[in-house]
């Protein structure tokens, strides 16, 4: 089973090492703005369709918005699009713009292994994207531990099993969320070594899982395609804990009126299973 995850500990601390090292060399200077490259601007599509088990999966958003510059301090949304879904059956869902770059449909219908269509014209120009939904299985067990950190400390860690198909080659995207965490941790997982068998996934987070904490995980099944970009986002994330993830990593949506003008982006579509598990 390959993992990848987006922060490691030893990230964690040559990130803490990096940023006392600037402190202690910038500390009586004035605050320096770096001049660091703008890319040309490019519209962002943030197109996952994601059907949770036990629900209809009736009501789906897709958001659409621009790049910006590191400084500019807020991300330029995008209005006015026409954005809809096509399935191989020919059924159309149409996304209606219910604020300033969010576009929601209430019946969209999921269907595994279906092959879905993505439509996105914006600021006069057309834009595509063609993806199957992938299943997952179910998450049957969480379990909590305490064990020893990287420099000895006890630590809360949970960890999740799920049966994996043997009758199929499968990849998988979890996310984890919590009061402590600024932004999801996501961590990418596949059956490589694990076919037919139960798997389990680790998760800690130094000393921030406490009793009381709540942790939701939500665990996707993916594509292969999306999972290797995915891990090249991921990996480009973990290089340096400064470096912004670079711009010419691109997904499948593409631009039909101008090739090169790609939008970033990935649109995927995932079942998933998701679980609130709170710390004992």
């Amino acid at each position: 089973m390959n993992k990848l995850k987006k922060y490691t500990k030893m990230n964690k601390i040559l990130a803490l090492m990096s940023l006392l090292f600037v402190v202690f060399f910038t500390s009586c200077e004035d605050v320096v703005t770096l001049d660091l490259e703008t890319g040309e601007t490019r519209l962002v599509v943030d197109a996952e369709i994601i059907w949770k088990k036990g629900t209809s999966g009736n009501e789906q958003t897709i958001k659409i918005s621009k790049t910006a510059s590191y400084y500019s301090g807020s991300t330029p949304k995008v209005s006015g699009a026409q954005v809809r879904v096509e399935n191989n059956s020919g059924d159309v869902f149409t996304f209606n713009e219910t604020e300033p770059g969010v576009y929601v449909c209430t019946n969209f219908v999921p269907v595994i292994d279906m092959d879905y269509k993505l439509f996105v014209e914006a600021e006069g120009k057309s834009f595509t994207a063609v993806e199957k939904l992938t299943s997952v299985t179910s998450i049957t067990k969480v379990e909590q531990a305490v064990v020893p950190d990287f420099g000895g400390k006890d630590i809360i860690e949970l960890t999740f099993y799920y049966t994996d198909p043997a009758d199929q080659v499968n990849f998988y995207l979890t996310d984890y969320k919590s009061d402590f965490l600024i932004y999801p941790e996501y961590e990418i997982t596949n059956d490589e070594f694990y076919n037919g068998n139960e798997i389990s996934t680790r998760y800690s987070h130094e000393d921030d899982i406490k009793t009381g904490s709540v942790v939701k995980i939500t665990h996707r099944g993916v594509s292969k395609n999306f999972f290797n970009y995915m891990k090249l986002i991921l990996e480009a994330s973990s290089a340096n804990p400064f470096l912004v993830p670079p711009g010419n990593i691109r997904g499948n949506i593409v631009n039909t009126t101008d090739a090169s003008n790609f939008a970033l982006g990935y649109f995927r579509l995932c079942e998933a299973d998701a679980v609130d598990y709170v710390v004992k």
